[in-house]
């Protein structure tokens, strides 16, 4: 039995990790790297693994940084099973969708420039996948699993899945791996919530194991309270409205975008924010989120479903547009105040935000809103930093917009979340720490007692 780690490893994006185990070789998640340009390097690199030789994938969430390179996996040649969450089904397939076209308008983007600029030989930009790709590597989807309902996949290995109540259909996977005479219990956190939030259920009690790997988004912090973030939340809009400004939200499409509706839903039916409110959610996926979201209601906590038994829509509030078309997206810069806008990407690395923060930024009557983590390098991040000026599509922009983080919102567990999840487990003989900074990790592991404590480079392996 062995194990080995091809991604998040020093680094929060990219998870990717691999079980070999009575003859099978089972992938937890194929990321994607997420941040600079520099990136794209990582992403096209060899996985560290023949994608030929993967019988199975197990996919813990939808996020981009969970699933965003299965498409280059089959388009390398993996011709195994995917199992995961019916609802993680349904927003993978978009995910990947939309990141394959993203990759092919970068592209067509980068070849018209090279154009533009007489370069008399032009190198043919490839994507790292195309759409059809994507739509390949549906395919290989299999099995749904079930929250707490054990799956034999293979002689020797039982996955089941747990509920982490991080986005939709998140999960944290436990596998029971046999081999000749020895037995082993693995347990993969995939991305953890935390309590008390809306719309989803609290992260499900982990059963005893002999080895965890875990994440440590936040190892090294506590989030604020969610109740005076959504009061934050409420004030900056209302102080910004008052003012003439607009509200700029980066929002994650996936679970961020439906929860601030959720709340901004709550905020006029308590009479916290102006009933006339104009909102805009600019974004064809996080649409598509929320209509999937709909369509599963069986991931709801009682509060959610209680709004539903009342008839309402728990996405839903006056005044919400949704902006599908290119072409609605450009009318909204023309309108310079007065108005809500959430749009993607979270991280500001690309989407429909850039231009309305090009539009916006620079006014002192407008404010950003950043309600979720921000890798290093990203748009985001610099501007979080406090840049004075940020590039955006090669303009020099002024920040004279004020800028808010408010962290409550966050979708991942903070340090003490996590650490009463790992205590849950029992007593584990290891501990790998994953989807972390550095810093983070660190920080993580000089709290944890009781366990082997493990920090894994890109392409390690370990015996189990």
């Amino acid at each position: 039995m062995k194990i080995s780690f091809h991604g998040a490893d020093e680094g929060v994006t990219g998870s990717c990790h691999l079980i070999e185990c009575a003859g099978k070789r089972v992938l937890i998640d194929c990321g994607m790297f997420q941040g600079g340009r520099e990136i794209v390097e990582e992403n096209s690199a060899e996985f560290g693994f023949d994608p030929t030789k993967i019988d199975y994938l197990l996919l813990t969430h939808a996020h981009l940084d969970h699933c965003g390179r299965i498409p280059l996996l089959a388009k390398r040649g993996f011709h195994g099973e995917i199992i995961t969450t019916a609802a993680t089904v349904e927003l993978a397939r978009l995910v990947m969708l939309d990141s394959a076209g993203l990759q092919e308008e970068e592209a067509r983007y980068q070849l018209r420039r090279a154009k533009r600029r007489g370069k008399k030989k032009v190198n043919i930009i490839e994507p790292l996948y195309t759409t059809l790709d994507a739509l390949n590597s549906l395919e290989f989807i299999g099995r749904r699993a079930l929250y707490k309902k054990a799956i034999e996949i293979a002689p020797g290995i039982r996955p089941t899945f747990f509920d982490a109540g991080h986005i939709l259909g998140s999960a944290s996977i436990y596998l029971e791996l046999k081999e000749k005479n020895k037995s082993h219990r693995v347990l993969f956190s995939g991305d953890l919530g935390y309590s008390g939030r809306a719309i989803l259920h609290d992260p499900a009690e982990p059963p005893h194991v002999d080895t965890v790997v875990m994440e440590t988004t936040y190892g090294d912090r506590l989030h604020k309270q969610l109740e005076p973030s959504i009061e934050e939340l409420y004030s900056t809009i209302n102080t910004t409205i008052e003012r003439g400004g607009n509200v700029i939200i980066p929002t994650f499409a996936l679970e961020r975008s439906q929860e601030i509706l959720y709340y901004l839903r709550e905020g006029i039916e308590n009479r916290k924010l102006p009933h006339y409110l104009t909102v805009f959610l600019d974004s064809p996926m996080a649409i598509s989120a929320t209509e999937i979201f709909r369509r599963h209601p069986e991931c709801f906590d009682l509060e959610t479903l209680e709004v539903s038994h009342r008839g309402k829509d728990p996405f839903d509030l006056p005044g919400l547009h949704f902006t599908r078309q290119t072409s609605d997206s450009i009318a909204i810069n023309n309108i310079e105040g007065g108005a809500i806008i959430m749009a993607g990407s979270g991280m500001c690395t690309g989407g429909r935000v850039r231009h309305h923060l090009k539009h916006n930024l620079w006014s002192h009557r407008n404010a950003v809103i950043f309600v979720g983590y921000a890798a290093s390098g990203t748009l985001a991040r610099n501007i979080i930093e406090g840049a004075k000026t940020v590039k955006i599509y090669g303009e020099q922009i002024k920040v004279r917009a004020t800028i808010h983080t408010i962290g409550g919102f966050s979708a991942h567990a903070d340090q003490t979340e996590l650490l009463s999840w790992h205590k849950k487990t029992g007593n584990p003989g290891k501990t790998y720490l994953v989807h972390g900074q550095q810093d983070s990790m660190q920080a993580f592991a000089r709290k944890l007692k009781g366990t082997k404590v493990i920090m894994p480079r890109l392409g390690e392996s370990f015996e189990l």
